[in-house]
């Protein structure tokens, strides 16, 4: 979270505290939730079944459901497609490259063959 940086449409420098935070069912944990930089700060992550049913089981003790918005965390699907998209080539998905620059080279191809494939009038 301290290398995050998010660029201003205009002028001024890198905001460094997100206004929401996406994330998967995996990263539901209160630890997570905890470590978000700012109060002000959403996440939007998904409660998994098994937090539910132990919340539940435990009745008013369990507290309430982290807030959660469904339009938003639908905003993750062209990510997950990109990230599923990259996992098809064995070297990205498994990270076989030792250097970070060979690694971001292979990232910039895979873009350039997946430009070119949809912009081409064959299929």
């Amino acid at each position: 979270m301290r290398h995050l940086h998010v660029p201003r449409c205009g002028r001024g420098r890198a905001r460094t505290r997100p206004d929401r935070l996406r994330g998967d069912k995996a990263y539901s944990s209160r630890a997570i939730r905890e470590h978000l930089p700012d109060p002000g700060t959403t996440a939007v992550i998904p409660e998994p079944a098994d937090h539910a049913g132990h919340r539940k089981r435990r009745g008013s003790r369990g507290g309430r459901p982290p807030a959660f918005d469904t339009v938003d965390h639908h905003g993750r699907n062209p990510v997950e497609r990109h990230f599923n998209l990259l996992k098809h080539w064995r070297g990205l998905a498994t990270r076989y490259d030792k250097l970070a620059i060979a690694y971001r080279s292979a990232i910039v191809l895979h873009a350039v063959v997946t430009w070119a494939k949809a912009l081409s009038d064959t299929p």
